[in-house]
């Protein structure tokens, strides 16, 4: 399995019955990075190597995911937040800054909204908040996000399908999501295909939570007027000119100190253009 050179690997209890795996290099202030799917916390190897030469890098794999634990249940992204929490203060560090991808990036988002005194500075790549994503998704273009709507399904169904076809279905999204094919070499692809071949039912799990636990939980923030208090990046693909809807506009809403960056890297940029992505980062960290 390959890991980040240079970095310390540790199992953190985070939760009863869940310890996350991650992997920790650096020193100085800290800044927790959160991967997204299809993948695990390897998507930010050059990335955390940048950041490490000033920073205490701490790169986990969400709980479901990777080497961490995968119970049967716990997956609302307040849930995962909290693991990301507890993660960070298990290694000494009560405030601290934190970076997500697609899926990590919701649950960094849950983060900041429900630990507002704990996160420092916000990054979310590409992704909407969950109340916005589904609001968008309609007409033939939600197509595109046919995924959503399967692992959306009751249980039983939607793990039979991928699991019979894991490395279709997960591989699918590393070919069509990426720019740039080399950016992923075959030994990172193959240790994605095997992490999530072995972790079906908990990233379903993670993505049904998305289509009702994790929306209940935007609507009472939307509804009491709860805003990001951080500053906070994103970096995105031009996904607003797709889907007919203006990025900018819906996460303004939710932070007022907001950077928005449009990318022309594809989805895995962090490994298609980890100099750009740590320049951004370094740059939140500086606000």
């Amino acid at each position: 399995m390959p890991t980040i050179s240079d970095f310390d690997y540790q199992r953190v209890p985070v939760a009863e019955g869940v310890s996350l795996n991650a992997a920790v290099g650096g020193s100085g202030s800290p800044i927790v990075l959160l991967h997204g799917f299809p993948q695990t916390h390897l998507m930010w190897r050059h990335v955390a190597r940048d950041l490490a030469a000033d920073h205490t890098v701490i790169v986990p794999d969400l709980r479901g995911y990777g080497e961490s634990d995968k119970p049967s249940d716990g997956y609302s992204k307040r849930t995962m937040a909290a693991d990301t929490v507890a993660l960070a203060r298990a290694l000494g560090h009560d405030r601290f800054a934190l970076a997500g991808h697609d899926r990590g990036a919701l649950v960094a988002f849950r983060a900041g909204l429900d630990h507002p005194g704990t996160i420092t500075h916000l990054a979310c790549l590409d992704v909407l908040p969950t109340l916005d994503m589904w609001d968008v998704m309609h007409g033939a273009s939600a197509a595109v996000g046919f995924h959503l709507y399967l692992m959306a399904q009751p249980p039983g169904l939607p793990e039979q399908l991928i699991a019979g076809a894991s490395d279709a279905f997960f591989g699918h999204f590393l070919d069509v999501w990426t720019n740039d094919p080399s950016a992923i070499p075959p030994e990172v692809r193959a240790a994605y295909l095997d992490a999530c071949r072995a972790a079906v039912p908990s990233i379903v799990a993670d993505y049904r939570a998305s289509a009702c636990v994790d929306v209940d939980h935007d609507k009472v923030d939307r509804a009491a007027g709860n805003r990001l208090r951080m500053p906070v990046t994103v970096l995105q693909q031009d996904w607003g000119a797709a889907l007919g809807y203006d990025a900018v506009a819906l996460w303004g809403a939710w932070a007022a100190d907001l950077q928005h960056e449009t990318v022309t890297c594809g989805h895995f940029m962090a490994e298609e253009a980890p100099a750009e992505v740590a320049e951004s980062l370094r740059a939140l960290l500086d606000r």
